[in-house]
């Protein structure tokens, strides 16, 4: 292995992400939102506040009827968003609007990593939707229905507009597969904690610090743990085996609360707000 693990010729906004943070002893912090939660103005605002917090990474679900990998939580919120006839092109809008907004006011969004159903892309034209992906500034996609067998081609359009085609490994995944989508990824591999869809949970299992040692000996790419974090307790255990956590249902059930509670929007996002900074103060904790 290289004594740089993350350098690269030409590296990503996310490369360059996770390869800043390693060098400072820190781990990198990406929470996951739903695009047109409950409303598209309101995600603009969540954006611009998770940047005010200094979270390392962003991932955007696009909102899809028949979502593969989702727990309740998130499955909830994709509705919700279509249910406001969210559609692919309202997305990128918002996403390039919040982006021009943060450089007129001196604020770095972070790099914008896409949850994706291949559907979406294909029903779009794969050309077209990277195209429109790296124009509203999205640095990476992880489509969790395209198996990675069959991803030379969506593989082959990010490369050329200079997006990170990211995979994702669950536990259940065997070694011999696990080599052959390692083959071909970019930016960080998502490592799943645990079988199943996704959801805050008490604990995260042994087998995952196996997993995590074993794609250690294998990737020089940043492992990045999802599916289950939940905590700011959950961050130490996994420090010096994965590079980044990733939140996603803990923070959506703040936004849920606009909907099903009432709350006011301002209010959900600052709740979130302090969950965000909980976790990026664990994760930016210095390794000693």
């Amino acid at each position: 292995m290289s004594e740089s693990p993350f350098a690269v010729s030409n590296p990503s906004r996310i490369t360059e992400t996770f390869t800043r943070l390693k060098s400072a002893g820190q781990m990198a912090f990406m929470p996951f939102i739903t695009v047109g939660d409950p409303d598209l103005a309101t995600t603009r605002h969540l954006i611009r506040e998770l940047a005010r917090r200094q979270v390392d990474l962003i991932e955007v679900g696009f909102p899809y009827s028949d979502p593969i990998a989702d727990g309740p939580v998130i499955q909830a919120s994709y509705t919700r968003a279509l249910n406001q006839r969210v559609r692919v092109a309202d997305i990128f809008q918002t996403i390039a609007t919040v982006t021009a907004e943060g450089e007129a006011e001196g604020l770095r969004i972070p790099p914008l990593v896409a949850m994706v159903s291949y559907a979406l892309i294909y029903r779009a034209g794969v050309s077209k939707f990277i195209q429109q992906a790296q124009q509203a500034g999205f640095a990476g996609l992880i489509v969790p229905d395209l198996p990675a067998d069959e991803a030379a081609d969506l593989s082959s359009h990010c490369q050329t507009a200079g997006l990170d085609l990211i995979p994702l490994l669950a536990p259940t995944t065997s070694a011999e597969r696990a080599l052959r989508i390692l083959q071909s990824a970019m930016g960080f591999v998502y490592c799943i904690s645990v079988a199943g869809t996704t959801g805050a949970r008490a604990e995260l299992p042994a087998a995952l610090h196996e997993q995590l040692q074993w794609l250690k000996t294998q990737t020089a790419l940043p492992l990045a743990v999802g599916f289950g974090v939940s905590r700011p307790e959950q961050v130490q255990p996994l420090r010096g085996l994965a590079d980044g956590i990733i939140v996603g249902s803990a923070l959506v059930r703040y936004l849920a609360a606009i909907t099903e509670e009432g709350l006011a929007p301002e209010l959900a996002i600052e709740n979130a707000g302090l969950l965000v900074a909980d976790m990026v103060a664990a994760t930016h904790q210095v390794a000693m």
